[in-house]
């Protein structure tokens, strides 16, 4: 009965039926989002462990390795994702204001600097390639002992690669919720797009934070 009553144009879903309240739909939506993003925290926990046991092992091998990356391009892809993740959260400030304008800047602005994070982790794979910092058989990085090295570009690969998704994803959501904010879907009224797509990319920016010191700086 409650969804019936809504004025067109709110923004708000329909209320589903097992809801008492449109305010329990979003808190459950919001609780959901953050059990989603505690099991995403916990899989790159036990990745980072693994990480930490494998690199005690072979430390010296994996110092070596370690300096074979770029830092410069590190670091400035580091500053793309921690200043993405201001505008995010500015977007989600000026949603409250209804300020779509800005918010549809705010956003299209962390998108773009997304997608450049992508652009050059490409640049710095291929350069890897090419210098044959490759996982497996394939790895042929002069200076570095087999065993070791080629273990640290596994794990490099396989945690910048998933982390590398889970930007994509993040990109993805960025977009569906600049879509709702151009269509006036989302609002003061209803600010959970950009809430949910803001929370996601946080995490992807976390994630990074830890990875950048332990892949580049350790």
């Amino acid at each position: 009965m409650q969804a019936e009553a809504m004025a067109p144009g709110t923004g708000h879903p329909p209320l589903a039926h097992h809801f008492e309240s449109l305010e329990r739909q979003a808190h459950a939506n919001r609780f959901g989002v953050w059990v989603f993003l505690g099991s995403e925290s916990l899989l790159f926990a036990v990745l980072f462990a693994s990480y930490a046991t494998y690199r005690d092992i072979n430390a010296s091998a994996f110092a070596l390795a370690s300096r074979h990356l770029d830092l410069l391009l590190g670091t400035f892809n580091t500053l793309l994702l921690i200043t993405s993740s201001f505008t995010v959260a500015l977007s989600t400030y000026y949603i409250k204001k209804n300020n779509r304008k800005a918010v549809f800047a705010l956003i299209g602005l962390s998108m773009l600097m997304g997608i450049g994070f992508i652009v050059i982790k490409g640049f710095e794979w291929t350069a890897d390639f090419h210098e044959g910092a490759l996982p497996g058989k394939y790895f042929h990085l002069e200076g570095v002992p087999f065993q070791g090295g080629n273990l640290f570009f596994t794990c490099y690969f396989l945690l910048t690669g998933l982390h590398g998704a889970h930007v994509v994803i993040g990109l993805v959501l960025l977009f569906w919720a600049a879509l709702r904010v151009y269509r006036n879907t989302a609002s003061a009224a209803y600010d959970l797009p950009v809430e949910i797509a803001g929370l996601y990319w946080h995490l992807v920016d976390l994630i990074w934070i830890f990875l950048y010191p332990l892949l580049y700086l350790v």
